[in-house]
């Protein structure tokens, strides 16, 4: 965890230094950037890569699930090259594991409301950083035991809580004015587990996020 900050710490320091001597260059001037200011709505469509880890026991780990992520984003312009970029998404997580028993996989259906400042550090490249809130709408969790399925579906997590605070970092690359393709990283910052501790792993959802953006 501590590495990711430090990396997007980095990142920041970087693409901000970046995009200051782009804007400043003699070569450019406040009307290159004209579009810049100007605020924004769409939405996004991707697919989700996750799983489950625990901060307190390294040698837990489970399987990736694929899910959709899809919703609409908002652009606000602060100060060049920092705007405020909210979103509300639709997020399927999950992850799968082996046991003795056979196959287990569980998929969480959330809303997701990332909270993000967006970085311009170049002509059509963005960074971005922030918290996100997440909401638990419900958990599926399946059981396969090579000759039964089985299902059950929850709308709490075991210890009856709903709401999630994340952590995201990412970068996005502009194909034209209208549309981007963009990349994230996102981990709960809470532990979704209330009981973990050093014998009993702290559950946290953690997930890649790949998709395209479409601006009006």
């Amino acid at each position: 965890m501590k590495k990711i900050l430090f990396l997007a710490i980095g990142l920041l320091v970087a693409g901000s230094v970046s995009a200051q001597r782009y804007y400043h260059s003699p070569r450019n001037n406040r009307s290159d950037n004209g579009d810049f200011y100007q605020p924004t709505v769409g939405f996004e469509v991707g697919v989700n890569i996750s799983n489950s880890i625990s901060s307190y026991n390294s040698n837990y780990s489970t399987g990736t699930l694929a899910g959709l992520n899809a919703g609409v984003t908002f652009n606000l312009p602060l100060i060049y090259p920092l705007s405020f970029a909210p979103e509300v998404l639709y997020s399927q997580k999950g992850y799968t594991a082996a046991t003795q028993d056979g196959s287990f996989t569980q998929r969480t259906d959330f809303i997701d409301i990332p909270l993000l400042a967006k970085f311009k550090v170049g002509p059509a490249f963005n960074f971005y950083i922030g918290p996100q809130l997440s909401y638990l709408l419900s958990t599926t969790n399946t059981y396969n035991d090579g000759f039964t399925i089985s299902s059950e579906q929850y709308y709490e997590n075991n210890d009856g809580h709903k709401s999630f605070l994340d952590g995201v970092i990412g970068v996005s690359f502009d194909i034209n004015r209208s549309v981007d393709v963009h990349g994230r990283y996102t981990i709960d910052l809470q532990q979704t587990d209330n009981y973990g501790n050093t014998y009993v792993p702290d559950y946290r959802n953690q997930v890649w996020q790949f998709g395209l953006g479409f601006k009006f």
